[in-house]
């Protein structure tokens, strides 16, 4: 009938004006992309996706291969559904775009967060992040930081009590003991609140940090759960909501708690001793004020606090976790790590002060070369802001450029030998020369990672306690690791170990 035939129109026209642009762009895009060499088997629309495996494991592994393969090249193209992605992995490429203000827009695929950190300083954009930074920067100054170390000593002292029921014994992993230590931390800084996670693993909150990381990931592999609409109505879009509950209800209730404990400081009570004498980093977002003189709403601060419990814990134990493996492969850099901390320490029992963490500087070597071998965010993107050119090839604006860190620490003309543990790299005499862009373990450039000095000093306050108690055997080869690259960089099966008690 007519009318049916108007609807049609009608429904045709409506869908061909919704596909117009997009269709316009990625055909312009594929265009423009056409001379950049490419991953092949590339279908229309929806790219090479279905070329990727399910697997974390597998996956991270296939973009490994790839770098290799293509390692001769400054860069690659590969299309994930209608969305092409630049590859780079080359200290020049990557200055290209990180060294520019104009492309500090994260890419397309961080919108997945968005549900649970907001707009915070990780996925921001544009003039609020550049507002929040620069609220935010004060609060990771150094005087600020040497507060903290208590908090660091304090639940360093409850990992120690643990691991000691495992000194002398068989062989055990040691990957949640480290996390659970540095999640505890991150807590208590971050938000002034002590969650016991090492002494409660099981708690809600701390199985749900884990497992939004694990549904994000997913999300962002697959194409087909892109639309909320269809995502919303699957079983894991089901269980992301639950978990989001979880955690915002979490964040929620202590900003709260804190915001009116701020309110009653007039009181002179045994909470609020406590209080004022412990800052923490939630306080501090409480106090802070942007350009124009107004504070920071709850939800902002909300937006800050999980950024910082998410970006704070999983990065700097991943990190703490693969240094104590390879500080167990490699027994003559454990020992010089060890006769450092005799000097600086000696037979003492004592936490670390300011002062001894700026003396170990061997023991800072050794984290460096950890993150250049497995840098705890193995690859992260940004959106191009701007037409350009890199390495000679025309970029549109729009196109999203995948950094990744792991491969492009293995560029044997700074880092010769590359899969080698080789802590004296980052002594300042090997260092001098080496390109800016050719070690990037916190990015680099406007928007490097604000909390690096922050992750240092935890690092430092960790490994010394661990070190200083306990000599660490690997009872894993490289190959068995098999690091699966999610948001953040892990090991399939944890990371296994034996330790031996040491006598001062």
């Amino acid at each position: 009938s007519a009318r049916f035939i108007i609807c049609l129109s009608l429904l045709i026209f409506f869908l061909a004006c919704i596909t117009y642009h997009p269709l316009k762009k990625y055909i312009q895009d594929w265009n423009t992309l056409r001379p950049v060499p490419g991953a092949e088997g590339a279908y229309p629309i929806i790219g090479n996706a279905l070329q990727f495996s399910s697997n974390a494991g597998d996956f991270f592994n296939q973009i490994i291969e790839g770098t290799t393969e293509y390692r001769h090249f400054p860069l690659v193209k590969v299309w994930i559904g209608p969305l092409p992605l630049l590859v780079l992995f080359h200290a020049e490429t990557v200055e290209g775009v990180l060294h520019s203000s104009k492309h500090i827009d994260k890419a397309f695929f961080y919108k997945f967060m968005h549900p649970w950190l907001g707009t915070g300083l990780l996925t921001s954009t544009g003039d609020k992040w550049r507002g929040r930074r620069k609220m935010l920067t004060p609060t990771f100054h150094f005087s600020i930081l040497a507060e903290f170390l208590e908090v660091m000593n304090e639940q360093t002292e409850v990992l120690i009590q643990k691991l000691e029921k495992q000194a002398g014994g068989d062989p055990f992993n040691c990957f949640n003991y480290i996390t659970l230590c540095a999640l505890d931390i991150i807590c208590e800084t971050a938000m002034g609140k002590k969650i016991y996670a090492q002494s409660n693993s099981d708690s809600e909150y701390v199985r749900s940090v884990y497992k939004m990381s694990d549904i994000i990931v997913r999300r962002q592999r697959a194409p087909w759960y892109w639309p909320d609409f269809i995502y919303n109505l699957l079983g894991e879009g089901k269980e992301h909501d639950s978990r989001l509950r979880i955690l915002h209800s979490f964040t929620q209730s202590v900003i709260k708690e804190r915001a009116e404990n701020l309110e009653n400081t007039g009181s002179d009570n045994e909470t609020d001793h406590v209080f004022k004498r412990r800052l923490a980093f939630l306080d501090m977002l409480l106090q802070a004020t942007d350009e124009e003189g107004n504070y920071l709403s709850h939800r902002d601060i909300q937006e800050e606090v999980d950024t910082f419990m998410f970006e704070g814990h999983d990065t700097t134990a991943a990190s703490m976790n693969w240094a104590i493996h390879l500080l167990g492969s490699y027994p003559e850099v454990q020992t010089k790590v060890q006769q450092e901390l005799e000097e600086v320490f000696g037979s003492t029992d004592r936490s670390a002060t300011v002062d001894d963490l700026k003396r170990l500087r061997y023991l800072e070597c050794v984290i460096k070369e950890t993150l250049r071998l497995f840098p705890s965010v193995p690859l992260f993107a940004r959106t191009v802001g701007d037409d350009c050119r890199i390495n000679d090839f025309n970029i549109p604006k729009g196109v999203d450029a995948v950094i990744i860190p792991y491969a492009l620490h293995r560029d044997p003309r700074y880092f010769p030998d590359p899969e080698e543990f080789r802590p004296e790299r980052f002594l300042p005499e090997n260092s001098t020369g080496r390109h800016p862009y050719a070690y990037i373990p916190f990015s680099a450039g406007p928007r490097n990672c604000i909390g690096q000095r922050f992750a240092m000093m935890e690092e430092k306050v960790v490994l010394s306690s661990v070190l200083r108690h306990f000599s660490v055997q690997a009872c894993q080869n490289r190959e068995d690791l098999r690091p699966v690259g999610d948001l953040i960089l892990r090991p399939e099966k944890g990371i296994w170990i034996t330790l031996e008690k040491r006598q001062h």
